[in-house]
């Protein structure tokens, strides 16, 4: 990554992350390389891996990485047998921390930035919202979820709601192919009792 030349026939186009490309060479709103990193781990709601931030700088990032956290300027945690890169300020990491292991926790969240619940409330509200609802449904929710998560996505989600794998393939592929039986599925034994008609009365 290069600081952002001065000359005027430069017409500098950031996109919303402070990143500009121009003949294969990435520009970043904030100058340096450090600079860069340490604002992107500040702005994180989860904090970031080292290879996820490499990947959205378009650049080596573990040197610039290792003398922030020598420095004092991130800090660096273990989740998840991985190390994340947070802000250096002791609330905001935790912050941070919390909501990465909330997501780690419950696959089923693309972005836990804005939860307010702790990893095993918010599973229990998944688990029992599903539940609640009846086959077909069951496993098309868990093929949805899959669809979401991408690739590994049928054996996560299996192993998060106790499903078979194949199962969740079936509702993720009957989702793509638009194949899903309309209507109400009812449960076994479901709705209302039927009333067993009486033979009428003799009148005497």
């Amino acid at each position: 990554m290069a600081p952002l030349p001065l000359s005027p026939s430069f017409a500098a186009r950031f996109d919303d992350a402070g990143l500009w490309s121009h003949n294969a060479v990435w520009f970043s709103r904030h100058g340096t390389l450090v600079a860069t990193i340490k604002s992107f781990v500040n702005q994180a709601p989860r904090g970031w891996f080292a290879d996820e931030l490499a990947d959205a700088l378009h650049a080596e990032v573990q040197d610039p990485l290792h003398d922030l956290v020598r420095g004092g300027r991130l800090r660096r945690t273990e989740v998840s047998g991985r190390f994340l890169y947070t802000s250096a300020d002791s609330r905001q990491s935790r912050d941070q921390i919390r909501t990465r292991q909330t997501a780690s926790a419950v696959p089923l969240v693309a972005d836990a930035s804005a939860l307010q619940v702790s990893p095993e409330e918010l599973k229990a509200s998944i688990l029992l919202f599903y539940s609640l609802l009846d086959e077909q449904q069951r496993r098309l929710f868990a093929g949805l979820e899959s669809i979401k998560l991408g690739h590994g996505g049928d054996s996560i989600l299996a192993a998060f709601l106790g499903l078979d794998p194949h199962t969740v393939a079936r509702g993720r592929q009957q989702l793509l192919d638009q194949s899903v039986t309309s209507g109400r599925t009812r449960r076994s034994g479901g709705g209302r009792k039927s009333v067993e008609k009486k033979p009428p009365t003799s009148s005497h």
